[in-house]
């Protein structure tokens, strides 16, 4: 399919096999992540939706006439095999049951932050997790201070938590214009609030602590270590001992939530590994020549295998967990008869009060301060991860508990005060929801100079390229002594890199005296057979100066790769034909382009086309308008470490 793309006086025509928009202006495996990651908040902002409307009906339920609400969630539900069995009412088997799954798929998510995400850049993360224990060290203080000496007391646990899905998804509402990055900063921030909230609930809110049934449970947990560390991977053996080490951590008196993510800890997360995705592929292809049951359960397993059991897992049960047991849990607990004489009861109640007061001031307070305090260049001047009038906006949405608040307040609340405690809740989630709006409007109207300024000061939330740019062997477009740097690794029979190719060649003529343009090869020969040898044979072309006009030549019809391709374009270029075929056919610079491959893994890149702007990966869109909003803030930051360096007599 011929595409046609103008843009100013530029004329852009690529003929690119059709492919659907939801999959361009990304690398594949930067396309795969950021889908991954797009996907897990548009399953929060789905599931607020439905967890809202869970609560809304939960109240409604409850204040009907019959006492129906309270009925159905205090009946008795016995599991019984021969003598031993577990008695417990239905809202139990939902709170310490099924939400077992929910502290499953948070051990899942922050073991993917530790292997994967932002969890493994220590000095990136520092701000969001400094932030987080801010967050809720001072809610925390806050409600002790309203309580201090009162029979709630020990409920400070429940001013501490942030709700994922809900603060996710006010955030969406609120906060529609800012970036990914401000989600990121959130999702890692809230990570690390589940990490606090499942040592709390395991330290501070374990009662009648057992431990023959505690050792069981432990010796339980060895046994999947050990499945896991002999490479058994059936799912039903994993999922006879995670049901018998639930049982003994319900026995033991620890909440079973911590099972569930100490399980989901043990499963580690990875990015596709090249050999295996070859593999997958191989198989894929021999299925497709012959169809039958052995190659189509081989093909199915080498693609399982290609994707680490962490995501996997996170793929099955996340909508699960979003959708059905959360919005459950809210549905059996947020139900409050919302009496007047109840209402003004919860008004004075200093458990309400110390709750509001904790969620709405203490998580403001504590995440826009500690992130203002750890970004000081006294205090160690650590980088903030987003434009910090961004973080106050953030801070006031992250006031919303929700979820883990009602789970704490059901362990260490009973009665009134549990009531005037889930009333605090509701009312913090609906001012922290208003309060975030509000400052999200106070931030649009902020003057541009500041937050541009503020902006200039973060740090991306990008890995960094493994090779330095080397003028003696690298192709480079542009002037050598250019202040913005642009590395692409990309493919010739990439469909993606043709498409890149034309707004490549805009960035170069509109930041003509700004920026330089590097290419590195990244064939990717499953899905490519010519792809390597059209890389060999640019790299010969280039051996007779004219490097360049074959990178153009490849990319002008990317379905011409043949041999005889190849050669047709050497002779239009007045090459030497002889010297040029005698080297690639002898891979004379297969060893070349192999360099290029292993700095591509080295950098953690997989997929093409790839972008690196100045040394950190780009890891948005690749159109003109994108591209060229970072290189002018990678313009605009060079140009500031420039003039500090100055400023410091460094430079003249």
């Amino acid at each position: 399919m011929t595409r046609t793309a103008h843009r100013g006086s530029a004329h852009i025509v690529t003929s690119v096999p059709e492919v659907s928009d939801a999959y361009t202006g990304r690398t594949a495996w930067a396309r795969g992540m950021a889908a991954a990651l797009r996907t897990y908040l548009n399953t929060e902002v789905g599931s607020a939706l439905v967890l809202v409307a869970a609560a809304l009906v939960a109240l409604v339920w409850a204040n009907l006439p019959g006492g129906s609400y309270e009925t159905v969630w205090t009946t008795d539900l016995s599991v019984r095999i021969g003598s031993w069995g577990i008695t417990e009412d239905v809202r139990r088997w939902v709170n310490d049951g099924l939400m077992t799954f929910f502290f499953f798929v948070v051990g899942l998510e922050v073991r993917r932050e530790l292997d994967m995400g932002e969890l493994r850049e220590r000095r990136r993360v520092a701000v969001p997790v400094l932030a987080a224990l801010g967050g809720m060290t001072v809610p925390a203080l806050l409600y002790l201070a309203v309580n201090a000496g009162g029979p709630g007391v020990g409920a400070w646990g429940v001013a501490m938590p942030t709700d994922t899905a809900l603060a996710l998804g006010v955030l969406a509402l609120v906060g529609p214009r800012y970036p990914q990055r401000l989600r990121v900063f959130v999702l890692t921030l809230v990570v690390v609030d589940d990490i606090v909230s499942l040592v709390v609930i395991a330290v501070a809110y374990t009662r009648d602590l057992r431990l023959i049934a505690l050792a069981t449970a432990v010796l339980l947990f060895g046994v999947v270590y050990l499945l896991r560390f002999l490479r058994v991977w059936r799912g039903p053996a994993y999922f006879v001992v995670a049901v018998a080490l639930w049982a003994a951590m319900l026995e033991s008196g620890v909440h079973p939530a911590v099972a569930g993510v100490a399980m989901g800890l043990l499963a580690t997360a990875y990015p596709p590994r090249r050999q295996r995705l070859e593999r997958a592929v191989s198989l894929t292809r021999m299925f497709r020549e012959q169809p039958t049951p052995e190659y189509a359960r081989s093909a199915r397993l080498s693609v399982d295998a290609a994707i680490s059991t962490n995501e996997r897992l996170q793929y099955l049960l996340h909508p699960w967990t979003s959708y059905v047991i959360v919005p459950l849990f809210a549905l059996a607990n947020v139900g409050v008869v919302l009496r007047p004489e109840v209402l003004s009861s919860a008004v004075r109640s200093p458990v309400t009060i110390g709750v509001v007061v904790g969620l709405i001031g203490g998580k403001l307070i504590g995440i826009s301060g500690t992130s203002w305090l750890a970004s000081r260049p006294r205090l160690g001047g650590l980088p903030l991860t987003v434009p910090f009038p961004q973080i106050v906006g953030a801070s006031a949405v992250a006031g919303i508990g929700f979820t883990v608040s009602l789970f704490i307040a059901d362990l260490s609340l009973e009665g009134l005060r549990l009531q005037d405690a889930k009333i605090g809740i509701l009312t913090a989630s609906v001012l922290a929801t208003l309060l975030g709006w509000a400052a999200f409007q106070v931030i649009d109207r902020l003057p541009r100079s500041l937050v541009v300024r503020s902006a200039a000061a973060t740090a991306p939330l990008i890995e960094e390229l493994a090779a330095p740019v080397d003028p003696e062997r690298d192709h480079i477009r542009g002037p050598d002594q250019a202040p913005v740097t642009l590395v692409e690794y990309g493919d010739y029979e990439c469909p993606y890199c043709g498409r890149a190719e034309g707004t490549v060649r805009e960035l170069v003529r509109d930041f003509s005296t700004d920026l330089r343009y590097v290419f590195r090869h990244l064939p990717l020969e499953d899905v490519h057979p010519h792809a390597e040898l059209a890389a060999e044979a640019a790299e010969a072309a280039g051996t007779q100066g004219r490097f360049w006009e074959m990178h153009d030549l490849l990319f002008a019809d990317q379905s011409a790769l043949e041999p005889a391709d190849l050669r047709d374009r050497a002779a239009r270029l007045g090459l030497d034909v002889e010297r040029f075929w005698d080297e690639v056919r002898t891979r004379a610079y297969a060893r070349r382009v192999a360099e290029d491959v292993r700095s591509a893994e080295e950098s953690g890149v997989a997929g093409t086309p790839t972008f690196f702007i100045n040394g950190l990966r780009h890891q948005g869109s690749y159109d003109v308008d994108t591209l060229s909003a970072a290189i002018r803030l990678a313009l605009h930051r060079s140009k500031l470490d420039v003039a500090s360096r100055r400023a410091a007599g460094l430079e003249r």
